[in-house]
């Protein structure tokens, strides 16, 4: 019987096993992937728009060559974190059903059964992507996740969404040697969310016709070298090789909801916690980073969220 699992080994949940350990408790990380999965998958070329300090965890320094780090840093620095620590983590085990005993929660997952007198959930939100739900999304030519522009050399793309990762990506591939470029978006417009220093860019690129666009459009069908296009005037379909669905991620409600955890019915089903202990309305259940703030995925970031950590650990060592 473990004292705490920790569902996610992200830098959150890393923290909190930095203070499980400082407190003595037998602990266990636990990810359906690898360290620090979500910024694995984060583009190659990735700048951080936090400072390094901001980062940190466990006291330990993280060293990068500019203010702001690089992916690549960051995947050394959290490795760095875990040998320092010497944590104890369970990668690559996904956790299929958890239950609530009572006394103790039963994890099922794929290694095996565990037992644990708490939990805390932080799997963060950029594992779950949006999905278009039309024919053809399963062929391979469709991606939720950028890493480079490489592999769409010569290639004809077709972007998804107006968001600033699908901005990113279309000018990243039409300056890298995409054959074609084409975002269908369902708006009338590129959103003005869109950062600052980029938005004149996109609406450039656009208005000389180097990048296509559709706009109040959306996708019909993906087929192996065409996706059809439904737009305000027309269907019409277009050729294809990729397709670079940029729709955005969601926070894991599905063990949050087995385990009887209240979510909000407001716009960003935002979990129920105690904001002093982190603690849900399921006693010994606790929730920490990005997933606090449900579909409102800009509210907390590393920088902001490394304090519940320490809110957390109180609490269990008081009870």
């Amino acid at each position: 019987m473990k004292d705490l699992i920790i569902i996610g080994a992200g830098p959150i949940g890393l923290a909190c096993g930095i203070e499980a350990k400082k407190n003595n408790l037998d602990y266990e990380i636990i990810d359906k992937g690898m360290l620090v999965n979500s910024i694995f998958n984060y583009p190659v070329n990735t700048t951080f728009f936090s400072t390094a300090d901001k980062l940190e965890i466990g006291e330990i320094p993280f060293i990068s060559h500019n203010v702001k780090p690089t992916r690549t840093e960051a995947l050394e620095y959290y490795r760095r974190v875990c040998d320092s620590w010497k944590l104890n983590l369970s990668l690559y085990n996904e956790v299929s059903e958890i239950l609530n005993k009572e006394s103790h929660f039963e994890l099922k997952t794929q290694n095996g059964i565990m037992n644990s007198k708490k939990i805390i959930i932080c799997t963060g939100f950029y594992d779950i992507p949006y999905l278009l739900n039309i024919p053809g999304e399963e062929l391979n030519k469709v991606l939720h996740y950028y890493n480079e522009s490489h592999p769409y050399y010569k290639m004809d793309i077709a972007i998804v969404g107006a968001g600033n990762s699908a901005v990113d990506v279309a000018l990243d591939t039409y300056r890298k040697g995409a054959k074609s470029v084409t975002m269908i978006i369902r708006e009338p417009q590129i959103g003005e969310n869109i950062k600052y220093w980029v938005r004149p860019d996109i609406i450039n690129r656009i208005e000389n016709n180097e990048i296509n666009v559709f706009y109040e459009s959306e996708i019909l069908k993906i087929k192996g070298k065409t996706i059809i296009i439904k737009t305000k005037k027309e269907t019409k379909e277009i050729k294809n090789d990729f397709v670079l669905a940029m729709t955005g991620y969601q926070p894991n409600y599905d063990i949050l909801e087995n385990l009887g955890v209240e979510i909000l019915s407001d716009e960003f089903k935002t979990p129920v916690y105690n904001e002093d202990t982190m603690e849900t309305n399921v006693k010994g259940v606790f929730v920490a980073g990005v997933i606090c703030g449900g579909l409102k995925t800009n509210k907390w970031f590393i920088e902001n969220s490394r304090e519940h950590s320490q809110k957390i650990l109180s609490q269990i060592i008081k009870v």
